[in-house]
């Protein structure tokens, strides 16, 4: 059995002066919620894709590792991830590139023990695996 998770987007008008709008109607996270041109290559407020692609990574990415250090006998007290995506307008718009910066605190592990889980957890997160198509950096510290 699977789960689905759906989001809904709206545009009007062309690529330069439209807009668009999306929607999360499971969660309503994102309700009627603005995105365009100026939000995605400039710096108007609103969200873009690579916006939502980075905290769908970040947030995937965080719960892989927990659980993986939960496997390995580490439950972690936090983990805080940011990704960032790197978006090439060079022969037009390509995602060229991610990097995952994580902070961990987990008791009771050394850092070449935590840098092979949480490697692994980059390999195999959900949303690790969709994005295979694009390189994937992972910047891991061991905090506290």
């Amino acid at each position: 059995m699977g789960i689905t998770r759906k989001a809904t987007a709206r545009w009007e008008g062309d690529l330069k002066s439209g807009s668009g709008r999306l929607d999360t109607p499971q969660s309503g996270l994102l309700s009627a919620t603005r995105y365009g041109f100026n939000s995605r290559f400039g710096d108007e407020k609103g969200t873009n894709p690579e916006e939502l692609i980075a905290a769908a990574h970040a947030g995937c990415f965080s719960m892989a590792l927990s659980a993986k250090l939960g496997e390995a006998g580490h439950p972690p007290t936090s983990v805080e991830t940011e990704a960032r995506v790197e978006l090439s307008t060079d022969g037009g718009p390509t995602i060229t590139a991610i990097t995952l910066k994580t902070k961990a605190v987990v008791p009771g592990i050394d850092e070449v023990r935590f840098r092979a889980i949480a490697d692994d957890a980059k390999q195999n997160c959900p949303v690790s695996k969709a994005l295979s198509a694009v390189p994937i950096t992972l910047e891991a510290e061991l905090a506290g």
